[in-house]
């Protein structure tokens, strides 16, 4: 949903559009300190509702809520650690596996051309949630960076997150 345009404080349109996204308040708002960690509550929930793909012994992988692409994942430790070199050399070789079987079932399902995998470590690398470390996995595409996110500040998802979530996990 987009409005007219507004003023700035002198009254000279500012040119931009708005597209309204009240469901990543809780995301930029962060958990609060009474629902705890959301990669330590997962694992105690329903699939569904938590989006998880897949579970391992010390792992395990769901969907981004907030996905830069379709079918942007995460692998993470059920273990509360912040830093990758926190995990035990257990959680770390099922953090690799899970990494690329996720990879594997992601070009099965839906033939991603490559892939952007890493980990922000720490708020001042770019981590939403630093507390609990979670590596990335995001499909991409030739052509997936369009004019959409670079002129209209919009991604654009072709797909809602539970179907995507059906799809990789039936995969898995």
């Amino acid at each position: 949903m987009t409005e007219p345009v507004p003023q700035d404080g002198a009254g000279v349109p500012d040119a931009l559009q708005r597209l309204w996204t009240p469901h990543r308040l809780a995301y930029v708002q962060g958990a609060k300190p009474d629902q705890g960690c959301p990669f330590c509550n997962a694992p105690g929930q329903s699939d569904e509702d938590t989006l998880v793909l897949a579970r391992g012994e010390w792992v395990y992988a769901l969907l981004n809520l907030y996905p830069y692409n379709p079918g942007h994942l995460m692998v993470v430790p059920y273990r509360h650690v912040a830093d990758y070199t926190d995990l035990t050399p257990e959680e770390t070789v099922e953090l690799a596996e899970f990494t690329q079987r996720a990879m594997a079932v992601v070009r099965e399902v839906s033939s991603a051309h490559g892939f952007n995998i890493g980990m922000n470590q720490g708020v001042i690398a770019g981590a939403g949630i630093a507390a609990h470390l979670h590596q990335h996995v995001v499909p991409r595409w030739g052509g997936d960076a369009n004019f959409m996110p670079i002129i209209g500040h919009t991604k654009v998802l072709p797909q809602l997150l539970a179907e995507t979530r059906k799809l990789l996990a039936n995969a898995w």
